[in-house]
């Protein structure tokens, strides 16, 4: 039985990923100061006799301490996240993703415990280079344009890890997540999937930011799930990073007119420009699409979950 820590596990993955680890046998402990996640979504595992919650920051280096040393595994997920999120409050993301990290791994490397890092799929940046390797060069924006700040610390954090594992030979995996969604996600920090759903079961005009045109690769939460359990136990991850998502694309455009047929909507599209959704000079990317040659190669992930079922799964959440 495997004791693991989840940092951010209140949150729409974390919450998932405990689930799925005590099915399996393990102890989970999670640690969350709710800032972006939810006590709601952990609530009913609360009184499970292998799970435990602490509500706090993961900038408590006591803490940490303590719960790092406790563990075998630690799981970290906690990061400021959403693009609405980051713009509106880009100091306390950049503390919490940078300092927020460097603790973890600080912590973790006192006892060598595996850390299962979360990066993003934002680390690409603006590159054309499709589909995105793990290995290939970024291509990042101008610092004055907020949403960068996110993709520079997430960078950072891998280059951490990385680090940690070459000088101190701790065992580390890096994951970038490619637009996950499911149950439990809300739109509240500009995901798109929950914001369509919401906005369509309301009868509200579902907005598309930009001209629709831009696409990107949903993937469910299980499916990513499921990948980063079986990279966290598979010797032959460590010290590498791996892009976890579906490589089937689809526009902005297309996925509000699916949302809307798949929710019975009578909701109209309407087009909202970037500057008015976020701010002044906003930078978006047209495309993005995952390699998944490299984790497929390494513990045969397949994408189980086809978008409409995704999308499906979202409507139901929310009827719910």
């Amino acid at each position: 039985m495997t004791k693991a820590l989840i940092t951010g596990g209140a949150g729409f993955i974390g919450s998932h990923l405990a689930e799925k680890l005590l099915e399996k046998g393990d102890e989970v402990t999670v640690i969350d100061d709710l800032s972006t996640g939810s006590f709601q979504n952990i609530a009913h595992l609360e009184g499970h006799a292998r799970f435990r919650y602490v509500i706090d920051t993961i900038l408590n280096e006591n803490a940490m301490a303590d719960l790092v040393g406790e563990c075998d595994k630690v799981y970290h997920l906690a990061a400021a996240v959403g693009v609405e999120y980051v713009i509106d409050n880009i100091l306390k993301s950049l503390q919490i993703n940078i300092r927020g990290t460097e603790i973890v791994l600080e912590q973790a490397n006192v006892g060598k415990k595996k850390v299962i890092l979360f990066s993003t799929s934002e680390v690409y940046g603006k590159s054309n280079a499709l589909p995105f390797k793990e290995d290939q060069d970024r291509l990042m924006g101008p610092t004055i344009i907020h949403r960068w700040g996110y993709a520079v610390t997430k960078a950072l954090d891998e280059i951490l890890a990385l680090a940690y594992h070459r000088e101190k030979k701790l065992p580390v995996v890096i994951v970038r997540c490619f637009n996950t969604c499911g149950p439990r996600q809300t739109g509240q920090y500009g995901m798109v999937l929950p914001r369509f759903v919401r906005q369509a079961l309301l009868g509200h005009p579902v907005m598309v930011y930009g001209d629709g045109k831009q696409t990107r690769c949903f993937t469910s939460v299980f499916d990513v799930v499921d990948a980063v359990i079986a990279l966290g136990e598979e010797e032959k991850a460590v010290g590498s990073i791996f892009n976890i998502g579906s490589d089937h694309e689809i526009s902005i455009h297309d996925l509000a007119k699916r949302v809307i047929e798949l929710s019975g909507s009578s909701s109209e599209i309407e087009f909202l420009p970037y500057e008015k959704a976020y701010e002044e000079g906003f930078e978006d990317m047209r495309r993005r699409v995952p390699d998944l040659s490299r984790i497929h190669d390494t513990i045969g992930y397949e994408p189980k979950v086809d978008l409409d079922s995704l999308i499906s799964s979202v409507i139901h959440y929310f009827k719910k």
